[in-house]
This record gives C-alpha cells, structure tokens and sequence, in this order.
C-alpha cells in the first residue's frame, strides 16, 4: 500500500495537468490540489494534506481549492540563506534546538515542540492561522475602500 501512494505522489507534482473531472477532484488529490499543498501563500498554508485522497481535507476543513486569481508561490514563508545542502534540510530542526535553548521553561519548551509553525512565545513569528486572519484583514479593507469608491463615484454622478 505504501508503494501504491508512493507512485500516485509522484505523478501529482506537475503543472502540465489542469483542473480534471469534478468527481476525480471530488475525492482524489490531482495535480491542483497538491500545487497548493506547495504553495507559500498564505491562504495555501497548512492545506491539501492527504497524499491520495482528498476528500479527507474537505472533512477536517483543510481543503483549499487552487485559485486562478492567486497563482501558487511556491516555497517556504521565509527563505533559507544558503545554499549549503546539509544546511537545508537541517535548518527548521537547528531553528528549533535554537527556540528550545532560549525558551523560558518547560511549557514554553514544549509550545516549540508541539505547537503549530510559527509559534514564539514572545510573538515576533507568526503562525499560519495568524497570516491568513491577516489576509482576511486586508481583503476586508480593500473591499471596503472598493465600495466607498463606488458610492463616491455614484453620488458624484448624480450631482
């Protein structure tokens, strides 16, 4: 079984394939689903977990559909300075031997371990669930300013 996910991965990581069939995008994971699971942005953090089925992520409320007006950036919130390959891969744990050493006592210690991505106890990082609450935010007063501009530009019409 665990060869049969393995080989179904592996054909999802692709931009040649489109949105498919809506019952396949239904329940399976295809090739859109999992860009997202990529993506860097914050509206496509923490989603599209499931390897082969999707229709687990709908059920939890981590699904996100691919938007064509946001294109997904790939990568990672903040990019690693280096290029050292050893570096890479060990970055996140050195980051957080990093956070356990400075933490304040055990509880805190344990939040780094446990805790989401992102997590500090003295909030100079932000989790997913903050960045998309602040996404929320500026979607809220970009249409808010829209719509202010709509009625000044309507009562200026009707003067």
């Amino acid at each position: 079984m665990y060869a049969a996910c393995q080989v179904y991965g592996f054909w999802v990581h692709t931009e040649l394939v489109g949105k498919l069939h809506p019952a396949i995008e239904f329940f399976l994971v295809t090739p859109s689903h999992h860009r997202v699971h990529h993506g860097s942005n914050a509206r496509y953090l923490d989603t599209n977990m499931g390897m082969v089925l999707i229709i687990w992520d709908r059920m939890f409320g981590t699904f996100q559909q691919e938007l064509p007006e946001e294109p997904v950036k790939y990568g990672l919130t903040t990019n690693i300075a280096s290029e050292n390959p050893l570096r890479i891969v060990f970055d996140e744990w050195m980051n957080i031997f990093k956070d356990l050493k400075q933490a304040p006592g055990i509880s805190t210690r344990l939040q780094y371990v446990f805790g989401p991505p992102g997590w500090s106890h003295d909030g100079s990082r932000k989790t997913s669930k903050q960045l998309k609450s602040e996404l929320e935010l500026q979607n809220t007063d970009t249409l808010l300013a829209n719509i202010v501009h709509i009625e000044e530009a309507e009562s200026m019409s009707i003067n």
